[in-house]
């Protein structure tokens, strides 16, 4: 029998991300009837010999992998396991052509460069053929993370050796509670960096430096309650975390340091971290899309900053899916809730008859569980400093990442003169937030939106049709002495269009921020 390793989603040197600023990341194509996610893991699971070799496991030579490179007879390499991909092309969201420029090689760079949020055991558990000979040669250039750091609980754990720049913590405690300080060394967001969780005494904290993460990682040496107190001072970069005990006594140490304990890596080579949330409400927005509120646990902490998202994970018919959501305000003008902005998260939802994740989310009742992984994405409002004019081009529920930052650049952001929303749509009722929308234009004159529909009814009053240059060039202008910024979000054929006509009419690469999912 083979030994097969045994591999965790996702591995160490990869992490689900949506692709950075500017890029598109990955292309979908429109698939066939019957191919869906769903269609696949019904298809996979259906006891048809996927890979040709009658359920054996075999150990592939270089030489053999090389051999089987087309479209009818497509093997790959990922991390050392080998898969044949032919049955799967048709049901591949990217196309047949972006696995072929795996086909007959190792294509762990490219997986890990574009296919990041696959998880590739479960998904293609039965294309499997086995494990390479020897280890095989990446063929794609690119980023390749390093190893993880060796553990050693007797030694702190440092991925990063520049003294300068990379954060410490420190510890004191009193008879009744535990402080942790942690000094980033730079100027930090007054909230939203620090993600806590404390469970069953083991101590998890995360701070988010733009893109890099320092992480604390404990098994505590004490019975501990799970309210948490985070305090943020921004401007000297220092974190405070106050942990109450349950027993009022002194502790000679804090704990046992664990895996990836006091390091300083960029947060893409991090693997993602997920706690258990709790369903507690869903509300309707419109005939397929509602609002769901998740509950975090007691012992988490997490504020997710403007722009940023969550990924979803779960189970399905023995295949982990996962999938991006970027959060929202429980509504467009009330803003967060300072009570609860640490407990709950609300995620607008829109459920497709075939989607995989969004047919099981539409499944749950009030009191189940769903995991979440902690904020992630490369939005940053750096750009945004100084900027007059905000530009934001939605289709769908690409509205998502548009809410709050709408609310931001309206409450908190004194030089946005405009802040101008097109929102596309088919249909009048497909519409998300259309109230809101038109109440807070109507209440605050810097706002503006503009509802365009590509299958409107008779009576519409509104622009009509799809994104097109005419749209651009009636609607992105740039006011003389205006610093413009503009966001993009919605299906990736509609970002990909929307993004060359933008840069068609002149803003440059630094002034576009493309939300991808």
């Amino acid at each position: 029998m083979l030994n097969l390793p045994t591999q965790s989603f996702p591995a160490p040197s990869s992490q689900q991300r949506v692709a950075p600023s500017g890029h598109s990341g990955r292309t979908k194509v429109a698939l066939k009837p019957g191919h869906s996610l769903m269609d696949w893991i019904r298809f996979s699971k259906s006891g048809k010999d996927l890979t040709g070799l009658r359920g054996r496991l075999i150990e592939v030579t270089q030489e053999e992998l090389q051999k089987h490179n087309t479209r009818n007879d497509c093997w790959t390499c990922i991390r050392g396991l080998v898969y044949n991909v032919s049955p799967y092309m048709d049901y591949h969201p990217g196309g047949e052509d972006e696995l072929m420029k795996a086909a007959g090689i190792d294509g762990t760079d490219l997986f890990d460069q574009v296919h990041r949020w696959v998880n590739y055991e479960s998904m293609l558990k039965e294309c499997l053929v086995g494990r390479m000979a020897t280890k095989p040669t990446a063929t794609f250039k690119g980023i390749v993370p390093p190893p993880p750091p060796v553990f050693n609980p007797t030694t702190p754990v440092t991925a990063l050796t520049v003294k300068d720049s990379s954060p410490r913590y420190e510890w004191f405690q009193t008879e009744s509670t535990v402080h942790l300080i942690i000094y980033a060394k730079r100027k930090i967001p007054k909230s939203c960096c620090t993600v806590v969780d404390l469970a069953a005494g083991v101590l998890r904290l995360e701070v988010l430096l733009g893109k890099m993460s320092y992480v604390i990682h404990l098994c505590l040496l004490e019975a501990v309650d799970a309210n948490i107190a985070v305090h943020t001072a921004a401007t000297v970069g220092k974190i405070q975390v106050t942990i109450h005990k349950q027993e009022k006594e002194k502790w000679p140490s804090l704990g046992q340091p664990l895996e990836f304990h006091n390091t300083f890596l960029c947060k893409k080579e991090r693997t993602l971290f997920y706690r258990d949330c709790v369903l507690v409400s869903r509300t309707e927005v419109n005939h397929n899309t509602h609002v769901l509120q998740l509950q975090l646990p007691r012992g988490t902490v997490m504020q997710v900053p403007v722009g940023k998202h969550v990924y979803l994970k779960s189970l399905i018919q023995e295949t982990e899916v996962v999938r991006p959501y970027t959060p929202i305000d429980k509504g467009l003008s009330v803003g967060p809730d300072p009570s609860s902005e640490n407990k709950h998260l609300y995620l607008m939802i829109k459920f497709y008859s075939d989607g995989a994740l969004t047919q099981h989310l539409n499944s749950l009742h009030v009191g189940d569980h769903i995991s979440v992984s902690g904020p992630e994405g490369t939005f940053s409002l750096r750009p945004l400093r100084d900027v007059t004019v905000l530009y934001l081009l939605a289709a769908g529920t690409g509205l998502t990442p548009m809410a709050r930052l709408i609310q931001l650049a309206l409450q908190e952001m004194n030089t946005i003169r405009k802040a101008q929303l097109l929102f596309f749509n088919r249909r009048e009722e497909d519409i998300l937030w259309r109230r809101e929308l038109d109440e807070l234009a109507a209440k605050d004159e810097r706002f503006q939106v503009e509802h365009i529909l590509s299958e409107p009814c008779d009576s519409w009053a509104g622009r009509k049709g799809r994104v097109d240059e005419a749209v651009i060039n009636d609607c992105l202008d740039r006011p003389d002495g205006s610093k413009c910024y503009v966001c993009v979000c919605g299906p990736t054929a509609f970002t990909e269009l929307t993004v060359g006509l933008v840069k068609q009419q002149g803003f440059m690469e630094e002034e576009l921020h493309i939300f991808q999912g």
